[in-house]
């Protein structure tokens, strides 16, 4: 998950504003996307913070996150001429999970959620390493009255995370109440925020915009407010989101991994009249692809891990795109890209080469675990 950097490139990673507050929690620190972020914390590591998004609250600092702001005459019909899924199909204050393809391939350069504020307002949060690159896309493409903005190091990103997530922000006097994939601007004191009902993890969740400024202040609160709140790390992240079976960019997502590949076509509007690699993902679809993106569960012992070899009998089928050991299972699950040809159903079980033995396990459909995010 994380990206090896060597001493020199260290020196120029990016800082969350609340890196003091990790280093006093104890953070163990890892270089990912140009960022130095927190990968577990002292006092728990990755299975308490597991344990406490499935059970209670925890809190992510997600400020790598990208933050890309298109305004202007008729910058939503741009954003929807551009992006993958199709804006019509929600208003103001919805959000989208969507993808930024390249034009020729259908290749996916990043998935993004997009916030619709108005007709002339979009905010999109792209991953971290690939930000600037959808910003290079979008101004290149964008005609004189629309403009995007490059916030990424403008705001800070809090993922408050788990059952109780609610009843934490509640308390605090932020809003609540609105549905998955919607945002709410709100005020705590004299900060004002987005509070976004949206997530990573697959419980009931939010995420809150914060001016980098800020941050601080609202993280102490959320402390302050709940004293079981657990830091969580970007380790615990993604066995999160392993077990929901959603994909990483640069993994199960890339520029040689489509969305009809990844099974990420519903985040597509096939009946768009236009959006970047069209063409080649309406070929695809019809002609079906070579490969799909599967689960995986262990029969046994053993963690699947990215690049392992998937085999039926001697034949390898697959690679492995995301692997890790299921906290909620107890086992090694993963997400892989397995060859359609031959058709191969869900409960078949193959073999992955997991330290040069044949490991077994069985395909079956994600999630992994039974959603609770609504």
């Amino acid at each position: 998950m994380t990206e090896v950097t060597t001493d020199a490139a260290a020196t120029r990673l990016r800082r969350s504003p609340l890196a003091g507050r990790h280093t006093a929690l104890g953070a163990k620190f890892a270089p990912f996307g140009g960022w130095e972020m927190p990968l577990e914390y002292a006092g728990g590591g990755v299975l308490r913070e597991h344990t406490a998004v499935r059970t209670g609250v925890g809190v992510f600092d997600v400020s790598h996150l990208g933050k890309v702001r298109v305004t202007g005459p008729g910058a939503a019909e741009f954003v929807n001429a551009c992006l993958s899924n199709d804006l019509g199909r929600i208003g103001p204050g919805r959000a989208q999970y969507t993808l930024c393809c390249d034009e020729a391939t259908g290749g996916v350069v990043d998935d993004i959620i997009a916030y619709l504020h108005a007709d002339d307002h979009v905010f999109l949060v792209p991953n971290a390493a690939n930000s600037a690159e959808v910003v290079r896309r979008l101004r290149s493409a964008a005609p004189p009255q629309v403009t995007i903005t490059d916030e990424h190091q403008g705001y800070a990103v809090l993922a408050v995370q788990g059952p109780r997530s609610a009843e934490l922000l509640s308390g605090l006097g932020l809003p609540t109440g609105h549905g998955y994939m919607s945002f709410a601007p709100s005020v705590f004191g004299d900060v004002e925020l987005t509070v976004c009902r949206t997530g990573y993890t697959g419980e009931l969740g939010y995420e809150l915009v914060v001016p980098a400024g800020d941050a601080a202040t609202v993280w102490d609160a959320l402390f302050a407010a709940e004293p079981a709140l657990r830091a969580c790390g970007l380790a615990a992240r993604d066995t999160l989101r392993t077990e929901m079976g959603y994909p990483l960019h640069g993994q199960d997502l890339s520029l040689e991994i489509t969305p009809v590949q990844a099974r990420t076509g519903w985040a597509v509007g096939w009946d768009k009249p236009a959006f970047w690699g069209r063409d080649a993902l309406v070929a695809e679809k019809a002609t079906g692809p070579a490969r799909t993106l599967r689960g995986l569960v262990t029969a046994g012992r053993g963690i699947p891990r990215p690049g392992m070899a998937v085999y039926a009998g001697d034949t390898c089928v697959g690679t492995v795109t995301s692997g890790t050991f299921s906290p909620t299972r107890k086992q090694g699950i993963a997400l892989a890209l397995i060859d359609t040809a031959p058709a191969v159903p869900d409960g078949t079980e193959l073999h992955v080469d997991i330290r040069d033995r044949r490991t077994p396990v069985h395909l079956t459909r994600p999630p992994f675990i039974d959603p609770s995010v609504t």
